[in-house]
């Protein structure tokens, strides 16, 4: 049976559909915050001459939409059918791409009919695939997505690539080509090896590392990229998984505390936002007490503008925080609030996550504050969740839905 082609909507724009704006807020992640911000370029502007490699999973995704999930034995008819292509890797650097990031990826594919049907998307994209590995023979990974209409969930079915990407695949001078005038590197956890080799030569090269952590990776496969990280984004699951607390507060007090290399760590908690720890060195007097994660956590969720439809954005003050039995650190909690989306306008949340990191690459690329990154990002993630598939309702960067983040 040939295989069914999804042509998705062209995604470059051209530099005239750029938002107009006179400045943007520039703050880097830990400074103080001015209540004058200084002018400077555009976003849009700064976007554009940021370089972000990515390095991870690419896939082709068959989505399948269905009245309600089929219960053992049940043979159902599906709704809509859209293939396109997928991989948090090649999601989130697509995002990354609308957003008006030069985006780059190592990846590998095999020379297989769906192999070339997710290079050319990515190239459609504007994202440079000339460092993606092609196998001669063997499969690119595919997954089945099934989009439960009723609870507004997907199930996700994945058929591993093969021969699986590993560091011999590129070779140093390649690899060094790769990180070329590279200012931020992401990594999504899939094929750990060859990631922990670029990290470390990204990391001899003081290049900046944003690591994704899923729930579904391991210890080995995630302990010495954390180990590298500038920047950790994880799902709700996540935070409790790895260091059996259950409060998230604490249980991200206690990842910044095993990893003090990352200067702070984001859990996305779906319709809930998301929440956000970030340290800094030590700067106030050592003999003042520390407040409590879990309580600061508590009194900003109360602030938190929950009525407001669109994202927004509480933060405590810096100071010293702890948790019973773990530790201290100097930082701040943040809490970013979700998109309040009309039930008739939720379609799908595959994705959801990546739009997520996507947005978070071009907040750090341009130097976005958190108070506006994290609305930022969720703003991003709601918009994806009006369209089927992981890519097709990402916005671009001249999306009126987005303009007041890229004016000051």
């Amino acid at each position: 049976m040939p295989l069914l082609r999804y042509s998705p909507p062209p995604y470059s724009l051209p530099p005239s559909a750029a938002p107009r704006c006179p400045g943007s807020l520039l703050r880097s992640p830990g400074a103080n915050i001015s209540t004058t911000p200084p002018r400077g370029p555009s976003t849009a502007v700064l976007a554009a001459n940021r370089v972000v490699l990515g390095c991870g999973l690419v896939t082709l995704d068959y989505l399948a939409t269905v009245d309600a999930y089929p219960r053992p034995d049940d043979k159902i008819r599906s709704g809509e059918l859209q293939i396109s292509g997928g991989g948090n890797a090649g999601n989130a650097l697509t995002a990354a791409a609308r957003l008006g990031l030069n985006t780059r990826l190592i990846s590998k594919v095999a020379n297989d009919e769906i192999g070339g049907t997710v290079l050319s998307e990515l190239k459609e994209a504007g994202i440079d695939v000339s460092h993606v590995i092609i196998s001669n023979g063997g499969n690119t990974t595919f997954v089945y997505v099934i989009i439960d209409k009723t609870t507004k969930t997907r199930t996700c079915i994945i058929t591993s690539g093969y021969p699986q990407m590993v560091p011999s695949d590129l070779s140093m001078s390649n690899l060094s080509a790769a990180l070329q005038d590279v200012n931020l590197l992401y990594l999504d956890g899939y094929s750990h090896e060859m990631a922990l080799a670029v990290a470390k030569q990204a990391d001899l090269m003081k290049i900046p590392i944003l690591v994704d952590a899923e729930p579904e990776r391991t210890k080995t496969e995630l302990e010495s990229l954390l180990g590298v990280a500038s920047y950790i984004v994880c799902s709700g699951k996540f935070p409790e998984k790895w260091t059996s607390i259950s409060s998230i507060p604490s249980a991200l007090l206690e990842i910044l505390l095993q990893y003090p290399h990352a200067k702070f760590v984001i859990a996305t908690l779906g319709e809930k936002g998301c929440m956000m720890l970030e340290q800094i060195e030590d700067g106030d007097d050592p003999g003042v007490g520390a407040a409590d994660i879990k309580n600061v956590a508590e009194s900003l969720q109360v602030k938190a503008h929950n009525d407001d439809s669109l994202p927004t954005c509480v933060s405590s003050k810096f100071m010293r925080l702890s948790s019973r039995g773990i530790g201290t650190i100097f930082g701040r909690v943040l809490i970013g609030t979700a998109e309040r989306i009309p039930a008739s306008e939720l379609v799908d949340t595959t994705g959801c996550g990546d739009a997520f990191i996507g947005a978070v690459l071009h907040g750090l690329s341009t130097e976005m504050p958190p108070e506006k990154m994290l609305p930022f990002a969720c703003q991003v993630a709601g918009i994806k969740c009006r369209a089927i598939g992981a890519r097709t309702g990402l916005p671009w960067q001249s999306d009126t839905r987005l303009a007041k983040f890229f004016c000051q």
